[in-house]
């Protein structure tokens, strides 16, 4: 295993070097103390080689958004098609996605394409809790964050990662709640559980667990093959 594989991580705090794998990326982080001499630190992470290899062989793999995939949205799976002579925009018939143009520009154009999904079905279910709580959202968007599904600012603008349109409908839903919910309560007190379930109609606890268990996958939608085969290191 070569070192560039091993992201070294110098933590103020650490008392001692710990090694991790992000399932999201397939990166394998060690953090060690600040002063900490790097060699031996190093020596002993390429010496756990066997439980890395274990913890790549579990990844979830690449699913790219190539002519016969399949993705899930809202409930539904989706299949692309791919027609030279269609339109180079996709176009949604029934449960197909249908793109033209050049065949190498299919990824880019459903990645787009569902992002603007992801973003219209966010701000609807933003503005379905928000009036339910009875407060304001002054903007809603999405991006891509590795470490967070929503936050919500004070100014009362809300970001979603758009993989959440690839996830259940509850889940996507209920993170809707979690972060409308913050329009009145800006911290995870007793209080602010309580509206989420209010406002989402139950414990939302099944649709945090399934983010938990299941989420690190929604990220490996939309990257391409030769990213997945290079989760080897």
């Amino acid at each position: 295993m070569e070192d560039d594989a091993i992201e070294v991580v110098r933590h103020p705090r650490a008392r001692r070097a710990k090694l991790s794998f992000d399932p999201v990326t397939g990166r394998v982080r060690l953090t060690i103390p600040k002063r900490a001499a790097l060699a031996p630190m190093m020596a002993w992470a390429r010496s756990k080689e066997e439980w890395i290899a274990q913890q790549r062989d579990v990844l979830p793999q690449a699913r790219p958004f190539v002519p016969g995939a399949t993705l899930p949205l809202d409930d539904e799976n989706l299949s692309i098609v791919w027609q030279a002579e269609a339109l180079r925009r996709v176009e949604r018939d029934g449960a197909t996605l249908v793109v033209g143009g050049p065949i190498d520009r299919v990824e880019a154009r459903v990645a787009t394409w569902v992002r603007q999904q992801s973003l219209a079905l966010l701000v609807a279910d933003t503005a379905f809790y928000a009036e339910r709580a009875g407060v304001s959202v002054t903007q809603v968007s999405v991006a891509d964050p590795r470490g967070r599904w929503g936050s919500c600012a004070s100014s009362g603008a809300i970001r979603y990662n758009w993989r959440l349109a690839l996830a259940p409908r509850t889940v996507r839903r209920a993170t809707a709640a979690h972060e409308v919910a913050h329009r009145v309560h800006m911290n995870h007190g007793p209080a602010f559980h309580a509206l989420v379930a209010e406002l989402f109609g139950r414990d939302p606890t099944p649709e945090r667990q399934w983010l938990r268990q299941h989420g690190a996958r929604l990220h490996w939608y939309g990257r391409s093959s030769s990213e997945g085969s290079a989760r080897g290191g």
